[in-house]
């Protein structure tokens, strides 16, 4: 009998299902043979105690997930995801404990081994960031549901509170919608299409309108000397004091927004669309298109932490929601760049733009610009700067399609400072006409240019490709014995060294006799004409009969 139970006890599980129960039965029958009952009612005492605990814990463990709480987290900064970090049943069931689990469970109706299964935490806690708001810990969220926060909309600090004033508010919220949802659900059952009103309703209103009188009235001396030394404090590291600014009601709805918003944040970090402490815009929604953006552009915070941004197609001006750029579109009065219209042929215009007339509207082109390019510096210093926007034009107004900007005075000649078609544009000939466009601004003004380096990788396979068919389409025009790299140079005003450049890597310059030779490469300049003939007559090149345009003074 001992070897019999003991190979029972080696099969039993320790959740007490089926081995456990077919133990237990036997136990039964064979208890009055070998053993006392007194033994028995002590190891049944004895297992009662370790079930009585498990269910505590398992009683614990529900009322945490009843109240939204997370599991412990491990040493590792992490929530548990295993059996092993977390335990709800004794480890170790043996035959006997299972026996007496069976019997409690007959005695209190209740199955352990259909416990209810532990809730996983997704929220993983890297404690190697920080919230950028200084002197603070990182410690609460502005909801009040979370132990920790990396970012500026979560941060209790920043908004002036403390992380228990936030989680208190956060209980009065949920009661406040727990009233509102059995409101609406008992009007649901009575309600009809023409409902008035009810009393409770009007007398709300009443409130309401009793609360909003006085939220014109001002600040007092003694609350405007509080904001103004806050401010001169904190600076932008603190959200400015709200209290008296307006009614209470209307506060504590602001309140709720920003705390929704930060949940809904949240959230979003923690599905891992958004990082903090990275390039948080991942979409724009430019006019009738969504582009993906490419690197980082330093927008403001409160935009740049957002996962999309609204830009207006013709003003540029940024904004944070469908609803906010559809009001901005009905009201706004432009419809092409600002500055003077410089050539214009069929739908395509060129537009020139003076950073120091239109410091605004640069400022937004040079964020936009950011990102979709690597290298770009100047974001906010545009006055030396001139800007060419290149649009195409429908019949609802002209829709960037590119630009480059060039320096007023610049000592190295550069008529490129920095160039961009945007990505709804690219691999359509727009970029070699922006190129052009420079290139025809430099012959008037009887310059040899060159774009400003570092080229980003786009770039430079753009302005190859242009030097290429320029030097070509120079070598099939002409018809003497010598050439120089001067003469090209002043012919297409395209620098020396780029010209150097190009022909090196078309195998067109050699080093003979001790003087550099220029090989006409027939085979190359039949193959360039060839593709010309293909593209036929294309309305992607720039005619300079349709410049208007005279070399700016000063430069």
């Amino acid at each position: 009998m001992p070897r019999r139970r003991q190979r029972h006890m080696a099969g039993s599980g320790s959740d007490g299902t089926e081995d456990s129960d077919s133990s237990a039965e036997r136990e039964q029958t064979n208890s009055s043979e070998s053993e006392g009952t007194v033994p028995k009612r002590q190891r049944l005492t004895r297992a009662s105690t370790r079930l009585s605990q498990s269910s505590q814990d398992t009683q614990e463990l529900k009322r945490a997930v009843d109240h939204d709480e997370s599991p412990p987290l491990t040493p590792t900064g992490n929530a548990p995801s295993s059996e092993s970090e977390l335990d709800i049943s004794s480890p170790n069931a043996s035959h006997d404990e299972s026996q007496a689990k069976d019997q409690a469970n007959r005695d209190s109706d209740k199955d352990l081994s259909h416990r209810p299964k532990r809730r996983r935490c997704h929220e993983t806690y890297n404690f190697n960031m920080k919230c950028p708001t200084p002197g603070c810990n990182s410690l609460g969220h502005l909801t009040g549901k979370h132990e920790r926060h990396f970012a500026v909309s979560g941060c209790p600090l920043y908004h002036n509170l403390s992380a228990d004033e936030c989680k208190v508010k956060a209980i009065s919220r949920e009661k406040q919608e727990e009233e509102v949802k059995a409101q609406e659900d008992s009007n649901s059952r009575h309600a009809t299409r023409h409902q008035t009103p009810t009393l409770k309703q009007i007398r709300y209103k009443e409130q309401v309108a009793e609360i909003r009188k006085g939220r014109n009235s001002g600040l007092q001396k003694e609350q405007k000397e509080k904001h103004v030394e806050h401010r001169q404090t904190h600076g932008n590291t603190r959200e400015p004091l709200l209290e008296n600014i307006t009614s209470e009601y209307d506060l504590e709805l602001f309140r709720k927004a920003q705390a929704r918003a930060s949940e809904d944040l949240e959230k979003l970090r923690i599905q891992g669309q958004i990082t903090e402490g990275s390039n948080m815009i991942k979409t724009i929604l430019f006019g009738r298109y969504e582009l993906d953006t490419w690197y980082h552009s330093p927008y403001p915070e409160e935009y740049a932490r957002l996962g999309r941004l609204y830009v207006c197609e013709f003003c540029l001006k940024y904004m944070k929601s469908q609803t906010i750029l559809r009001r901005h579109m009905a009201k706004c009065v432009w419809k092409h760049p600002p500055g003077d219209e410089v050539y214009r042929k069929g739908s395509i215009s060129v537009f020139e733009v003076d950073g120091k007339k239109n410091k605004i509207y640069c400022q937004n082109l040079c964020l936009l610009a950011k990102l979709f390019l690597d290298h770009k510096t100047l974001y906010y210093d545009v006055e030396p700067f001139l800007f060419y926007v290149m649009t195409e034009a429908d019949n609802t107004g002209c829709h960037l399609v590119g630009y480059f900007s060039k320096e007023k005075n610049s000592f190295l000649n550069y008529n490129v400072s920095c160039i961009l078609t945007m990505p709804q544009y690219m691999r359509q000939g727009f970029g070699k006409m922006l190129i052009d466009f420079s290139y025809l601004l430099s012959k008037v003004e009887e310059k040899v240019g060159s774009p400003e380096r570092p080229l980003s990788d786009l770039g430079l396979i753009s302005y190859r490709s242009y030097w290429k068919e320029v030097l070509l389409r120079y070598m099939y025009n002409f018809q003497g014995k010598e050439i120089s790299i001067k003469e090209i140079s002043q012919e297409t005003a395209v620098n020396p060294v780029d010209i150097v450049s190009t022909l090196q890597s078309l195998q067109m310059l050699k080093y003979w006799k001790g003087k550099h030779l220029v090989l006409k490469r027939q085979d190359l300049i039949d193959e360039w004409k060839a593709k010309e003939i293909k593209r036929g007559n294309s309305n992607k090149t720039i005619d300079p009969s349709s410049l208007k345009w005279t070399p700016p003074k000063g430069t």
